[in-house]
């Protein structure tokens, strides 16, 4: 993906952020989660991958924890989990990645979809609060 495609989605990020501080605000391992994301994604959106590449591990393990910490009874729906499921799988193959030195290209499309099935996630945790 291109930078554009980062931009972009950053943009609808930040269109969501007040429906997202909520959902943090209940599911406090889902924001622990989105900090360690967005500290290494946006390095990355400007070429910095050296952030990624020192914390893909730290990035596995948050997204391990959301499904072993608790999950607010509300979020607590097939899809969320089936999204929160894809998420541990594509941080472990991030990681995984990270450890075979793939190209940053590799790197980019990898983080890329991590970031969208997160940003999927807190768009259905939206959706449950209406």
């Amino acid at each position: 993906m291109k930078i554009k495609s980062f931009a972009m989605l950053s943009f609808l990020f930040i269109v969501n952020t007040v429906s997202a501080q909520s959902i943090f605000e209940k599911w406090p391992t889902l924001k622990t989660f989105h900090e360690v994301m967005s500290q290494t994604f946006h390095p990355v959106e400007e070429g910095d991958f050296g952030p990624l590449k020192s914390r893909s591990l730290e990035l596995f393990q948050k997204a391990e924890a959301l499904l072993k910490n608790d999950i607010p009874e509300e979020y607590r729906t097939n899809a969320i989990l089936s999204a929160a499921e894809r998420l541990q799988l594509k941080s472990k193959s991030l990681h995984k990645l990270v450890l075979a030195k793939a190209s940053d290209e590799d790197l980019v499309k990898s983080l890329t979809e991590l970031h969208n099935i997160f940003h999927e996630i807190v768009g259905l945790c939206s959706e449950e609060k209406n």
